[in-house]
């Protein structure tokens, strides 16, 4: 009997160690929670880690309308209150992707001891937001080479035609050849079944002022994608000279490498996170 007992406690000792590896994922601008369907699955099952996929304020199935959205505090407000409710003692590896990268970067400054990893895959990494036209020339994505912006873009401007748009969506016509085309044709079909109108004037407001020097306790990671069209290699690369992470990846991929490369990505997220010593069993 006293066997049993002891074994059942190392059984769950064992299960202890695995649920400490938890892999908290934020989509970019559009997405939701779906976006990573497949990388949920293989970290989950291959390598063993808690996984926890997020929707943001008007994305994925939050209600909300984008265009009621108008602050970077209130997009990101849900990762927030998820970091907010961890135990003190508990941290999780944070990914984002694309315009999610800002939500890490928010994260990171405001939770910095709660998050054992950052990695910004093909995303927006920017100490402080959008201050200046070099964060805008290097952070927001310039589709110009696919048409004028009225032509790829669906936009509604919420607060008058000389305002900010409220919200964006790439056209349909166009999301594939932009954002995933080199993805698996059912998984850019699926994402033209759920992607929503994404708040950009929310993000564009996305700036971080508060505990500039706490969010260098985060160590960082970069995951390069070769072949977006979306956050451009040479404005990935721009990014890492300004702001230069713990490490940097690259995969050969387009903009959602999610879809494109996610065994790949997978492994580099499990090897980043096993090489800066946060991955746990």
């Amino acid at each position: 009997m006293g066997e049993e007992v002891e074994e059942k406690q190392i059984l769950e000792e064992k299960m202890i160690g695995k649920d400490e590896t938890h892999f908290v994922l934020v989509h970019g601008i559009g997405g939701g929670a779906w976006c990573w369907y497949k990388l949920r699955c293989l970290l989950e099952n291959s390598g063993g880690c808690k996984v926890t996929c997020l929707d943001l304020k008007a994305s994925g199935v939050d209600p909300a309308d984008a265009n009621s959205v108008l602050s970077f505090d209130d997009y990101n407000k849900p990762l927030i209150d998820f970091l907010a409710s961890l135990p003190h003692n508990q941290q999780v590896i944070l990914v984002g992707h694309s315009a999610g990268g800002l939500s890490v970067t928010d994260a990171c400054h405001k939770f910095p001891q709660k998050i054992s990893l950052a990695v910004y895959v093909s995303a927006t990494m920017l100490k402080t937001g959008f201050n200046s036209e070099q964060d805008i020339k290097d952070g927001v994505p310039d589709l110009s080479d696919f048409g004028e912006a009225f032509e790829v873009y669906d936009a509604v401007f919420g607060l008058g035609l000389n305002e900010t748009p409220t919200s964006l969506l790439v056209k349909k016509e166009f999301q594939r050849k932009i954002i995933y085309q080199i993805s698996p044709f059912e998984d850019s079909t699926l994402a033209t079944m759920l992607l929503r109108p994404g708040p950009i004037k929310a993000l564009l407001n996305a700036r971080f002022q508060e505990g500039e020097d706490d969010v260098e306790r985060v160590p960082r990671v970069y995951i390069r994608a070769t072949h977006d069209n979306v956050v451009k290699p040479a404005q990935q690369d721009a990014m890492i000279k300004r702001w230069p992470p713990a490490a940097v990846y690259t995969l050969e991929c387009d903009h959602s490498p999610f879809f494109s490369a996610p065994f790949m990505l997978s492994g580099l997220l499990l090897k980043a996170a096993t090489s800066l010593g946060t991955l746990k069993y």
